[in-house]
């Protein structure tokens, strides 16, 4: 079965999208059902887990930020509800 999502590590809690993804599809993340919340685009972050208000992000096994209030499972995850811990915000170094 092709997978429509990437995740790297057991200890990230979202995964990302390799295609566009819709509101309400069904997707199987570790043997569980996981229905999606929001409208996920290509590249976009979706969470797998509960995630709790304060609680880190995990991606490809590296924090990237904290949760800005509880995320829920297929839930889209962005900028509008995580805070990030990458330094700067311009993006360069």
């Amino acid at each position: 079965m092709k997978s429509n999502f990437l995740i790297l590590t057991s200890t990230d809690n979202v995964a990302t999208a390799i295609s566009d993804l819709k509101a309400g599809e069904v997707l199987i993340v570790d043997g569980k059902e996981i229905k999606l919340r929001d409208e996920i685009k290509l590249g976009h972050k979706f969470s797998v887990k509960q995630i709790k208000k304060g609680d880190f992000i995990l991606k490809y096994g590296e924090i990237i930020g904290a949760a800005s209030y509880d995320i829920y499972p297929g839930e889209h995850v962005h900028v509008h509800n995580i805070h990030s811990l990458r330094g700067g915000s311009s993006g360069r170094h």
